[in-house]
């Protein structure tokens, strides 16, 4: 099919399907587990927005489902897509880390010139063998490579360790509810050397469409930080659909994925700090406005949580606890209509019941237009 004879699909229809994929246009009964693999993880960079991520997409969900995955070793935290930190499947962690490498592999490569005279390889191995001993903090770390390597620059060290070996940051960190440091242990050591199952480009860019397509090659890029997969979207095209979006941008999808008509509703919905739901496109258009993704990214790194209506990004929101008392304070970008203003107030106190279960009282407060 020529491009000019592709569907299109505008804004709406993207972002229903995406909606439909990330399980959020309605909740679903499935285990936590089956919903991370799902979604090919879920982004980590703070332990508690994927308890929340997973409270939004699934019924009955329970936040202490997540930590027994973590405690029996069957879900973990590790760096992955884009090099950031995920909560993924133990059976994913094997299988998508390798992909990771050669985005890790390319930082390293930014700063070669002060890693110029370093065994790399032998302080990449004493590190496996520090933390296969016992898990540790960076801190612990880059003392105990100090020790051995006196006159070169432990944070250095620390940093290019991180890059190379595949790290599992251990509970209790990553717990809900839970405190303690940053600690972190090898992969093998963590899953006791089980068999990585194989994953090829081609299945990661299947499994990604699955959770987040229709999608183009820039897309599927941009979610998982590696480059020319052109190619491999181009082998893969005797088994896709292709269509176009309102720009003439060619996308790929799996023919029997989901694609709502444009109209089904999509109730409203909180979704947490750093999310992938905002994360996984290049071009944002179908969840968020341009206007709005600048005041949701932050120049340090930081993307806040935000609540949608009628399937976009309507606001951002944040949960204060004090003197006993959960707040749960909504901060909409444009007016809320009032079912919409409604249907938040009953579905931010269900989440403050959900998450601080401990507050004495819960209560939502709406801020701005």
């Amino acid at each position: 099919m020529t491009a000019d004879h592709r569907p299109v699909l505008g804004r709406r229809a993207l972002n229903r399907a995406l909606l439909a994929r990330q399980l959020l246009l309605e909740r679903h009964a499935m285990p936590a587990l089956d919903a991370i693999e799902h979604l090919v993880g879920m982004q980590s960079q703070a332990p508690n927005p994927p308890y929340i991520g997973l409270w939004s997409r699934l019924a009955g969900f329970d936040f202490g489902e997540a930590g027994e995955l973590m405690t029996a070793r069957r879900a973990l935290r590790i760096v992955l897509m884009r090099g950031t930190l995920h909560l993924v499947s133990a059976r994913d962690a094997r299988a998508l880390r390798p992909h990771t490498q050669a985005v890790l592999d390319n930082y390293l490569k930014s700063r070669a010139a002060d890693l110029d005279g370093i065994d790399l390889d032998a302080v990449v191995a004493e590190a496996r063998r520090l933390l296969a001993e016992e898990p540790r903090t960076d801190k612990e770390l880059r003392t105990l490579l100090a020790e051995r390597w006196p006159d070169d620059d432990a944070a250095l060290l620390g940093w290019a360790v991180r890059l190379r070996l595949p790290l599992v940051q251990v509970p209790p960190r990553g717990i809900w509810g839970a405190s303690g440091m940053a600690r972190h242990t090898t992969l093998d050591t963590w899953l006791d050397g089980d068999t990585p199952p194989v994953l090829s480009l081609d299945d990661l860019v299947l499994r990604y469409l699955g959770a987040f397509g229709p999608a183009s090659v820039q897309d599927v890029q941009h979610w998982s930080g590696l480059t020319r997969l052109g190619e491999v979207v181009e082998r893969l095209v005797p088994r896709l659909v292709a269509f176009q979006d309102e720009n003439g941008r060619t996308l790929y999808d799996l023919p029997d994925a989901p694609r709502p008509d444009p109209d089904v509703p999509a109730p409203v919905r909180f979704v947490p700090d750093f999310d992938n739901l905002l994360l996984s496109h290049a071009d944002r258009a179908r969840i968020i406005r341009e206007e709005h993704r600048k005041r949701v990214f932050t120049v340090n790194g930081i993307i806040r949580a935000t609540f949608l209506v009628d399937g976009f990004v309507h606001g951002m929101w944040k949960i204060e606890k004090k003197r006993g008392e959960a707040v749960l304070r909504i901060d909409p970008f444009d007016p809320v209509p009032e079912r919409d203003r409604a249907a938040l107030e009953e579905e931010g106190l269900r989440l403050l019941a959900a998450a601080h279960p401990e507050a004495k009282t819960h209560r939502v407060e709406f801020a701005g237009p």
